[in-house]
């Protein structure tokens, strides 16, 4: 069933049967677009079918832009309160012993309250809820600093060709603001700590082999100029980057958009990808993403790497 939200004023909206209260909706999200915050609401509730798999059952970070794409924003990891008791949470211990109820977006009901809050774009946890230690991807996010895109095309396409090399699959999306997201589905067994390890290795091989295009020094101070950061880091343990279909606080309401590798070829732009024609291009090639949530076709990383056990670190409450 589809879901109408108004331009303006406040509404009370039912998913799956359960109330939402969206409020604010004529607030301008980007004044200059003339878009405001139900049109953001309208559009994640258009793409939740094909968002929804990709950030299902995982902690989420929300990162909040209460006045708009170009306000002040803040982050928030805690389950807000009160907050619906319909609302699924993830339990996370972490090492200093604090414990964080982190909010899940599980369905269309909890993505417009999550949106609701003035999250432009979804950060989630790399890990499922039921085992926080354990991913079922890896990525590279290629990150252009002063280098053009164009640099970051280039690179992301070597980094494609060199995981092909050692017949890893490789599956690109623009970050929908200034790089290049390169993932790989795995299969969910080894620890977050030795996919960080593989995803460094790796990273600093592509920066070791292409000087001249790419780095791998996370240290911004150190990271030679007009080069694209390889940047294993956001593999560790607790890190987010923006979601699949993720619309972005850019000037033009960008989205972080799946792209064929043929696209990244011929020169696609972050810009090609935006909130007013991003439902257009899905219902034409569908969920390009597909891949990234299904069970079967998934690289086995463990064969390369040491594991062990790990210790239970969440629950869902």
């Amino acid at each position: 069933m589809s879901i109408s939200i108004p331009r303006s004023g406040n509404v009370t909206v039912r998913a799956a049967q359960r109330p939402v209260p969206l409020t604010n909706l004529g607030k301008p999200f980007w004044p200059a677009l003339n878009i405001v915050k139900g049109d953001l609401l309208q559009y994640y509730t258009d793409v939740a079918a094909m968002l929804l798999p990709h950030i299902k059952d995982r902690a989420m970070v929300m990162k909040r832009y209460p006045h708009g794409a170009a306000g002040e924003f803040f982050f928030m990891k805690r389950t807000p309160s009160p907050h619906p008791e319909w609302l699924q949470t993830c339990r996370i211990e972490h090492g200093s012993g604090n414990v964080i109820d982190f909010p899940m977006i599980n369905d269309v009901a909890a993505l417009l309250w999550v949106v609701n809050l003035g999250c432009i774009d979804l950060n989630q946890w790399y890990a499922r809820c039921d085992d926080i230690d354990r991913p079922d991807y890896l990525h590279f996010d290629l990150d252009p600093g002063n280098a053009p895109f164009s640099a970051v095309r280039e690179v992301a396409l070597i980094v494609r060709d060199g995981l092909q090399a050692l017949e890893i699959p490789a599956h690109a999306k623009t970050s929908g603001s200034k790089g290049i997201h390169v993932y790989v589905p795995i299969v969910r067994g080894p620890l977050q700590k030795h996919v960080w390890t593989f995803a460094k290795a790796f990273a600093q091989t592509v920066a070791r082999n292409y000087p001249e295009l790419a780095t791998a020094e996370y240290k911004k101070e150190k990271r030679p100029a007009g080069r694209v950061l390889v940047d294993y880091n956001q593999n560790r343990w607790g890190s987010t980057l923006a979601s699949v279909y993720s619309v972005r606080p850019t000037a033009s309401a960008s989205v972080s958009a799946p792209v064929r590798w043929e696209e990244v070829e011929t020169g696609c732009e972050i810009d090609d990808f935006r909130i007013d024609n991003m439902r257009e291009r899905i219902a034409s090639v569908g969920d390009m993403w597909a891949v990234m949530a299904a069970k079967t076709g998934r690289f086995n990383l463990a064969p390369l790497l040491g594991e062990e056990a790990p210790k239970r670190r969440s629950r869902r409450a």
